[in-house]
């Protein structure tokens, strides 16, 4: 069972870290290079509303994975070892800046579109990056974390 929770763990966090760099590091860049403003926004519309509802599935078994192995395999907080404090912390910011991200300047930019509010619209984008480049830079010292913790002591 604690094989299980590892794995159905480690690809969550893959296709969340993952999903975050290709698209602040490929589809953003491409995007810009490619495509005007209102085209740019349809686009990033149509992508974050599948990764956030993506996540939305992702994020919840991720923490839960996370509780199973703590409670199950390292015996609690006070028998767990410190990267595994490191993870638990960081997958609660995580998990809280998603949370604001999705419910506050996702709902935003969809409001500002179906207006045809272009600018508003761009804020609240720019605001969603923001967000979301915090997660990866967190994410991905995450999992450094994890690996260094796991094999380094």
């Amino acid at each position: 069972m604690a094989t299980l929770l590892y794995v159905a763990h480690v690809l969550c966090a893959v296709v969340w870290v993952g999903g975050m760099v290709f698209a602040l590091a490929v589809l953003r860049p491409a995007a810009h290079a490619a495509l005007e403003g209102p085209q740019r926004l349809a686009l990033m519309a149509g992508v974050f509303r599948r990764f956030f509802r993506l996540l939305w599935h992702v994020v919840p078994i991720l923490l839960l994975t996370g509780w199973g192995m703590l409670f199950g395999w390292y015996w609690g907080f006070g028998a767990s070892i410190w990267h595994v404090h490191l993870m638990h912390t960081t997958g609660l910011v995580m998990a809280g800046i998603f949370a604001f991200v999705a419910l506050v300047p996702w709902r935003r930019m969809r409001r500002a579109l179906e207006a045809g509010d272009g600018p508003a619209a761009a804020a609240a984008l720019d605001t969603i990056r923001k967000g979301v480049s915090v997660n990866m830079v967190i994410g991905l010292a995450t999992v450094a974390v994890a690996a260094w913790g796991r094999f380094g002591g």
